[in-house]
């Protein structure tokens, strides 16, 4: 995929519906619908009422599952997950949904997130007799819950989630209840719709138009749900904080039909690219976007800088999945597999290129190189984000600062290194105030740790981004 070429990658995304007959069919396609989100596992839960039952596997979601498969998976509610996994975080037992049985019950978990604290999580209940099934961080929220077993599940729910640091939205089911949860800080997009008398929780609305589902609201920070047969119920099992969803949701991750925290990310992202003209403007006859995330970008350059907007790079859809090792020379080659300039657009132009962020800086030389060699006279690099200079601990799969390019280089250095005519970012105000949360003393309710540095949860000693799990909890 496009996205493993450039370094950047979202850990996964979840979809849950309750009192359907066709529960797993529409988990399929609500899957399928925020497959960007996750393209190396998946797994769909489903209970009749008795039991749970399962199928999960690594590959897409239509590799996965077929008519064959989801006909077994007969109930009127169900979960699932689209995951990445991560360098070393890959392997069948870590595809979710996590499934768990017990005398008192089963209990499938899927999480989009990632704890800070895991890993001393993971040591105190380890100590306590706990044995792990997997690596992944989901599976301590199901050893705390099982830790007081005697009690209500929605009482273990509220004791265990204040104890998780970090990012996290749960979908929890057990055979008779569907149950969603999300971080007092609101990290990760979770929205809640209905479908008839049927409902539907997604990290995407992209999803409920799919399955024809219509959105009703966005779970709360903080905010604990629970649907079964006497409807949706709603407490909190945390006082909200001040919201910190993830900048790059907007910027980079969600789809652009999707609305996350009420905003449309299409029309988000056209505004991020009018104020990249309007702080960065430049003489030039034609403005291309790199697809797909930047597409919507672009047009809003053009629209503000009144320069013609054109297809001047093309992504082919059916290069399939490559499994590469993440070398500079191989990541070059699968920028050539996956991209394509048409030369007759760019040709004897000066081209303003967008994109969404720069990585490693890898694409973005190669797309500026693509772009010369088909012949444009200049080529000029504007960012839709400001300069990615710190790791993330919630979920993305960012390098390490050393591996990221803006993290030792200045912008003048990173525009010799691409071999760009000019390059300029997005400034931090200028992002928050295109997405429209402008405020001069907070993070106005979004994670900008990425571009500043400035985390919203503590880190601690042992805290590790996702791509790092694995060692430390096999260690």
């Amino acid at each position: 995929m496009l996205n493993e070429i450039r370094g950047l990658n979202e850990e996964c995304g979840v979809f849950g519906v309750w009192g359907h007959e066709d529960a797993a069919q529409l988990t399929y396609y609500g899957l399928h619908s925020m497959q960007h989100r996750g393209q190396e596992g998946t797994g769909i839960v489903v209970t009749d009422g008795q039991q749970l039952n399962h199928t999960k596997g690594l590959g897409l979601v239509t590799e996965v599952f077929n008519e064959q498969v989801l006909s077994k998976l007969g109930g009127n509610g169900a979960i699932g997950h689209v995951r990445y996994s991560t360098a070393g975080g890959g392997g069948y037992e870590n595809v979710q949904p996590l499934l768990f049985h017990s005398q008192r019950g089963s209990m499938a978990l899927a999480h989009n997130g990632n704890l800070v604290n895991a890993i001393s999580l993971r040591e105190q209940l380890e100590n306590d007799g706990s044995i792990f099934q997997t690596t992944s961080d989901t599976e301590v929220l199901a050893h705390l819950i099982k830790k007081h077993n005697y009690l209500p599940l929605e009482t273990r729910l509220k004791n265990s989630l204040p104890l998780l640091e970090g990012a996290f939205a749960f979908l929890l089911m057990t055979e008779d209840r569907l149950i969603a949860a999300l971080d007092p800080l609101g990290m990760r997009p979770l929205s809640i719709g209905k479908l008839g008398e049927a409902w539907v929780v997604a990290s995407e609305t992209c999803a409920f138009d799919v399955t024809g589902a219509e959105y009703v609201r966005e779970v709360q920070p903080g905010e604990l749900i629970v649907i079964d047969k006497d409807g949706l119920h709603s407490e909190f099992f945390a006082k909200a904080n001040e919201r910190a969803i993830c900048s790059m949701e907007y910027v980079y991750f969600a789809r652009p039909d999707s609305n996350v925290d009420g905003l449309n990310i299409h029309s988000t992202r056209k505004n991020l690219g009018k104020q990249l003209a309007k702080e960065f403007p430049v003489e030039a006859d034609v403005v291309t976007g790199v697809p797909d995330s930047s597409i919507s970008a672009a047009i809003g350059y053009a629209e503000e800088a009144n320069i013609p907007y054109e297809l001047g790079l093309i992504k082919n859809r059916y290069v399939g999945r490559t499994f590469i090792k993440p070398s500079q020379e191989l990541r070059e080659k699968g920028v050539q597999m996956k991209l394509s300039p048409v030369r007759k657009i760019v040709e004897g132009k000066r081209v303003v290129m967008i994109d969404d962020s720069i990585v490693r800086g890898t694409t973005s030389r190669r797309i500026v190189s693509m772009l010369r060699e088909a012949g444009a006279k200049e080529v000029h690099v504007r960012i839709s984000s400001p300069p990615i200079k710190n790791p993330c601990y919630y979920g993305i799969d960012t390098s390490s600062s050393s591996e990221l390019i803006a993290s030792s280089n200045s912008v003048e250095e990173i525009r010799q290194l691409i071999g760009a005519d000019s390059l300029s970012y997005l400034s931090v105000d200028g992002m928050l105030s295109a997405i429209g949360r402008p405020d001069e003393t907070t993070n106005c309710g979004q994670c900008l740790a990425c571009f500043t540095g400035k985390y919203p949860t503590n880190l601690l000693d042992n805290t590790v981004r996702p791509h790092e799990k694995v060692g430390l909890l096999n260690s």
